[in-house]
């Protein structure tokens, strides 16, 4: 029978080592391989990074059973977001090939002006997230038609991205359908629509401040005369395609579903598997260039929605632009994404099991006093705990669990806190290139974080501003000071009726 090792609770410095390591090892990455870092590079670091914490745990008396199960129980929590990414990436392919998104592109280009371009697209994808809860299905569906229109105005791919990016999150993060503005008040202990109300007091200056800016960068780019591209794209477009706005049917299904608040998963794969059906229909003589000669119609066509499925689809016109820019989708597309997700969320399933998680952000909390240092100290423990565990849900879940009672006791309402979870968790998730929102932009929008992140002005500014909100004492909700419980001597016992008798 084996005595089993006592754990021994982690110092600061164990906490710190892998962190240190994984910040080094993903700053080399980058410095080595440039755009090519998310491609193998970054996940070998996680791994690495990984490796050392374990080895930390096992020195503080945890055996590789309990990291095991920590890294599976951390897998598992990024199942669902990986599921929706292989069904996202058969949505762009079967969509590609059946219309809907080069309509998207081709009426996009007729109604969109250049140098309001950027606003516009931030507006758009705000009130498509707004209506339907969903950040993911927003850049996926609207975002990835308005990179298609920005490269066909000649316009900046990664100031479009951070306009989609600015846009989708502001409607995702006030829309009672998100579900991380559903999180963040059930981890709190506060009201859903008070909280929505509350946060309205940072993100509506926020995005009026981040409209302004995308109006500015319109108005004062050199823009390129985009008159004679335009027409040549949508030339080209209607050539190869059979255009109409039935065509946006699939995108009509798929918003209704959102609105219903059917679950991701099955929503986006019905659509993907309608734009098969529309693409069969609609779009024979686009199949039948797929499909090559000497295959029969029937034949041709569920080869070739099948392959748009899993591989995407693959076009050769005249234009390499409209190549680049067609020629995308399919689950295989979404398959180093997913290896990116798993290494990251193994890291931080390690770090959380063996307490050095726990112990990095107790420490960052001592010398917290006021209101201002209570939110900041929250705020940037989000965006820690994003950058460390690479998931969103842990940077609300987290904080919101280890800092609820300090709000109390210090007199903050839980407001301030399910706030704070929001502007530090939700918004700065697409910032990291490692985390699953960052791997998932880049993924749909084919933007490297690192590129488009100057431009997620939204993204940027409303963390910013609530710790200015919090240092000035504006919009900050207090309570009572609990009074602090002592112990009484205890009464005497008294007779009993029965002890008397």
């Amino acid at each position: 029978m084996s005595i089993e090792k006592p754990k021994v609770e982690a110092s600061l410095s164990d906490a710190l080592i892998p962190i240190v390591i994984l910040v080094i090892l993903l700053g080399g990455s980058v410095y080595l391989f440039k755009d090519n870092s998310s491609f193998g590079p970054n996940q070998i670091a996680l791994l690495v990074s990984m490796g050392i914490a374990a080895i930390v745990g096992l020195k503080n008396g945890y055996s590789w059973d309990d990291i095991e199960q920590g890294i599976v129980k951390g897998i598992s929590r990024s199942l669902g977001a990986i599921l929706i990414l292989l069904a996202v990436g058969s949505l762009i392919g079967t969509w590609m090939l059946a219309g809907t998104v080069p309509t998207l592109i081709y009426y996009g280009l007729d109604l969109l002006n250049p140098s309001m371009f950027y606003a516009a697209s931030c507006l758009i994808c705000a009130i498509v997230a707004m209506s339907i809860g969903s950040s993911w299905t927003t850049a996926a569906t609207v975002g990835v038609a308005l990179m298609g229109v920005s490269i066909g105005m000649g316009m900046s791919e990664a100031i479009t991205a951070g306009a989609i990016i600015s846009g989708a999150y502001f409607g995702d993060k006030i829309s009672p359908l998100s579900e991380t503005t559903n999180l963040a008040p059930a981890i709190a202990g506060t009201n859903l629509f008070e909280h929505i109300q509350y946060m309205l007091w940072t993100t509506v200056p926020s995005i009026i401040i981040t409209l302004i800016l995308f109006v500015v960068i319109g108005l004062g780019a050199d823009l390129p005369d985009s008159s004679s591209s335009i027409e040549e794209m949508q030339s080209l477009l209607q050539q190869e395609f059979n255009l109409g706005l039935h065509m946006l049917i699939p995108l009509l299904v798929l918003l209704t579903m959102a609105i219903k608040k059917v679950p991701a998963f099955p929503a986006v794969s019905i659509g993907a598997l309608l734009g098969g059906i529309w693409a069969a229909i609609f779009q024979p003589d686009v199949i039948a260039g797929l499909a090559g000669d000497g295959v029969g119609a029937l034949r041709g066509s569920i080869i070739v929605v099948w392959t748009a499925l899993f591989d995407g689809v693959s076009f050769s016109t005249s234009s390499d632009t409209l190549n680049d820019l067609l020629s995308r989708g399919g689950m295989s597309s979404m398959l180093n994404t997913i290896w990116l997700i798993m290494c990251a969320m193994t890291f931080g399933a390690v770090l959380e099991r063996v307490g050095l998680l726990k112990r990095v952000v107790s420490a960052f909390l001592k010398g917290a006093t006021t209101a201002g240092d209570m939110i900041t100290r929250t705020i940037l423990t989000c965006i820690g705990t994003n950058i460390i565990t690479a998931d969103q849900y842990m940077a609300i879940v987290m904080p919101g669990r280890m800092y609820k009672n300090e709000f109390e006791k210090r007199g903050l309402h839980q407001l301030n806190l399910s706030r704070s979870l929001e502007d530090g968790g939700t918004l700065t998730s697409p910032l990291i290139p490692w985390n699953t929102c960052g791997v998932y932009m880049q993924g749909v929008l084919a933007v490297n974080p690192l590129d488009y992140i100057f431009y997620t002005f939204f993204n940027l500014i409303n963390p910013v501003l609530a710790v200015i909100y919090a240092y000035l004492g504006i919009k900050i909700l207090r309570i009572p000071i609990p009074e602090p419980e002592f112990e009484s001597e205890p009464e005497p016992e008294k007779e009993s009726l029965a002890t008397k008798a």
